[in-house]
């Protein structure tokens, strides 16, 4: 885990964080950040879709999900300061689409090495959007 990274920059989108979940846990969460303040997020249909304020959308590409979302959400428009994560296994994951955010503050650090399971040991898989998503405007 990488605590001093967030000294330097903010989170971004494909950032694998662990942090203290604001729901009652014995031990920090470990999730992907998908929405970042000022947006909001909508998952249908499989998709997962940012909606930024000036009101263009993209789809993620999303090459490290387990399995496309079987379920449908449409978040708040996330306050500052707040992130919007997603467990990469979409199905069975208890995440931001419980309806709760994580706070900055609540950050611990960026993955940068993954133990488990032994046999993805290696690299933390955070991932960045191709320059090539656009967005585009909502009609």
């Amino acid at each position: 885990m990488d605590k001093l990274v967030y000294k330097f920059h903010e989170p971004q989108r494909g950032d694998v964080i662990a942090f203290h979940p604001p729901i009652q846990s014995s031990a920090p969460f470990i999730k992907r950040i998908i929405g970042l303040p000022g947006e909001k997020v909508e998952i249908k249909n499989g998709t997962v879709t940012i909606l930024e304020a000036d009101g263009s959308h993209f789809a993620l590409q999303e090459p490290y999900i387990k399995q496309t979302p079987a379920y449908s959400y449409t978040s708040i428009v996330i306050p500052a300061n707040e992130y919007f994560v997603l467990g990469d296994n979409r199905n069975n994951s208890e995440d931001s689409h419980y309806g709760w955010l994580v706070s900055r503050s609540q950050i611990i650090g960026k993955a940068w090495i993954t133990i488990w399971p032994p046999g993805l040991w290696g690299a933390s898989r955070n991932y960045t959007q191709p320059a090539s998503v656009v967005t585009t405007a909502v009609n």
